[in-house]
């Protein structure tokens, strides 16, 4: 298995699809400013966290189960700014759709922008043949609220491909967040 490199990955996207929306460089500032940088890195593609969050909450004093997730656990906010209060969590969505091919696998991690403020993403691995928008977890790891910036980066997306395919894809075992849309609540 060997990681994959900027032109592996513009290749596969612009030609494939693996990757839509697809930005062919980092982009660092806009017209109103900088930006937490996003698209393709050398090894890499810094995804865009959507204006889609929601963040967790206590007012219905539900207990989160992965088994039954009860909606109640969270606020819908649809803004520009996401507001992460101390100690707590959000989802998210990315704003690019993903398409793995079936010999690729994807290791997704935080920006150091983010990382270095106490905010901390996790997301799973992409795996051979998952398609859909990544529903990002973001943590709060600080005693203060903190900022989440809609349509600018949050997360990396290193791939690895191998030489042989899998024998098993998750398309072939129609896995239960395959083509996700938004951002998708744990499924039991």
């Amino acid at each position: 298995m060997s990681i994959c490199p900027d032109h592996w990955i513009r290749k596969m996207s612009l030609e494939h699809g693996m990757i839509e929306p697809f930005t062919e460089q980092q982009v660092r500032s806009n017209k109103e400013g900088s930006l937490i940088s996003y698209g393709l890195s050398s090894y890499g593609y810094d995804l865009r966290v959507a204006d889609e969050f929601k963040v967790f909450t206590n007012v219905f004093n539900t207990v989160v189960d992965p088994k039954q997730f009860d909606d109640r656990s969270f606020v819908d906010i649809k803004t520009d700014v996401c507001i992460v209060p101390p100690n707590s969590f959000a989802l998210a969505r990315s704003v690019e759709y993903f398409k793995i091919p079936r010999n690729v696998l994807t290791i997704c991690v935080g920006k150091s922008t983010y990382a270095r403020c106490g905010i901390i993403v996790n997301v799973t691995p992409f795996e051979p043949e998952w398609e859909g928008h990544v529903t990002l977890e973001i943590s709060n790891t600080t005693p203060l609220p903190a900022k989440i910036y809609a349509n600018e980066g949050l997360a990396q997306v290193i791939f690895f491909e191998s030489e042989e395919m899998c024998e098993t894809s998750y398309a072939d075992r129609a896995g239960k967040y395959m083509k996700q849309r938004g951002i998708t609540v744990p499924k039991a």
